[in-house]
């Protein structure tokens, strides 16, 4: 025998969240444009009832004349303020999108990697700017730590992209790839890549051909280490400045000396873009970095950086007096360096500068007889 249960209303399907919280947002929107609308309309409401409804504004007197103008005037300039206003708004929205955006590429590097210390810094040539060109990134792969230092040809969205075609290529391949030279070559073609996609978007050929001639004003420098876990440093270079080896040596006082000495590379590589690779990339073996010592790389915003005399900045100076007193740390290195360098030039520099310091905290593994440290530069 079937019974038939009496059946229980139905409730009404719940909104989800999502709709819930995008109907708020609209919401707000509409409310927001509204009080936006207001104030123009107030003084606009303002003016109008003054012409048409104040005995005073008919008159033809200087006294009548001086006082219309006093209140158009003021009508004038809270329309102008409430400009004034929405159009700061809006660019500190843009500036929060633009540092999100950036931030998303060049990610917070932790303060420890793999038994490597890490801080990095930036400083912009234009005030308030976040959009550079700059790059890096360490990670830490069965390879080694694998770091990238690159520095773009211009500034804001366009470079913005090319950075996130090296950096996407090489946070893939520093994983894939066992060898040095096969992670450059995996940048090579992400930036040839980048270049033919940003190519037929600005000069559209007929037919969906391919466009006559790439971006070939475009390029990126790119200087790529592998630090192995016994400290044995390993380079490729297209192009870019090469790193300096930073020691310090904490004894008394009336003798504390620090060491920046710039890293021997031999002759770099052309930069990614304009011209392919070689067909041979050699990779320097740069030695050891020892424990206690640093590296660091830069863009060249910070060597190209004058003075009102048109004088450069001392970078190896510099350095070498921000690991003087006490041992390697990169971020008082970093903080020092960029202080020196405010200081030299008077403000901002004229170019965007990057840095980025890598101290070995690894356990100490005794040199070897024969082996050679890190190679550095005769002074």
């Amino acid at each position: 025998m079937i019974r038939n249960h009496p059946r229980t209303p139905s409730r009404p399907p719940r909104t989800p969240f999502r709709s819930r919280l995008t109907r708020s947002r609209a919401r707000s929107l509409r409310v927001r444009r509204a009080l936006d609308l207001a104030l123009p309309t107030a003084w606009g409401a303002v003016a109008i009832t003054f012409k048409l409804a104040c005995p005073l504004a008919q008159e033809n007197g200087l006294g009548a004349r001086i006082a219309s103008s006093a209140v158009f005037f003021a009508v004038g300039t809270g329309l102008i303020l409430h400009v004034r206003r929405g159009l700061r708004r809006e660019v500190r929205q843009l500036r929060r999108i633009a540092g999100a955006a950036q931030n998303v590429l060049l990610r917070p590097l932790p303060p420890r990697i793999d038994g490597l210390a890490i801080a990095a810094g930036q400083l912009s040539a234009d005030r308030g700017a976040t959009v550079g060109g700059d790059l890096y990134e360490v990670i830490a792969t069965d390879h080694g730590v694998r770091v990238v230092m690159g520095d773009v040809r211009g500034h804001g969205l366009a470079a913005l992209a090319t950075v996130a075609a090296v950096l996407g290529s090489f946070r893939e391949a520093a994983h894939d790839e066992a060898e040095l030279t096969c992670v450059l070559r995996r940048l090579e073609r992400a930036m040839a890549r980048h270049l033919r996609e940003r190519s037929r978007d600005e000069h559209p050929a007929a037919g969906g051909a391919e466009p006559v001639s790439p971006v070939a004003e475009e390029f990126v420098t790119v200087l790529l280490l592998e630090i192995r876990q016994d400290g044995e440093v390993l380079a490729l270079n297209c192009g870019h400045p090469w790193p300096y080896l930073l020691r310090s040596h904490t004894g008394p006082a009336a003798v504390a000396r620090g060491y920046a000495e710039l890293v021997v590379g031999g002759e770099p590589l052309p930069p990614l873009g304009p011209f392919p690779l070689p067909a041979e990339l050699p990779v320097v073996a740069c030695g050891r970095l020892l424990p206690g010592e640093g590296l660091l790389l830069h863009t060249d915003g910070l060597e190209d950086a004058r003075d009102a005399r048109g004088r450069f900045f001392p970078l190896p100076a510099a350095l070498a007096e921000a690991v003087r007193v006490q041992p390697v740390v990169p971020e008082a290195v970093i903080r020092a360096v960029c202080a020196q360098l405010l200081r030299h030039t008077g403000g901002l520099p004229n170019d965007d500068a990057a840095l980025l310091v890598v101290r070995n905290d690894r356990r100490r593994v005794p040199l070897q007889h024969g082996e050679p440290r890190v190679h550095s530069a005769a002074k």
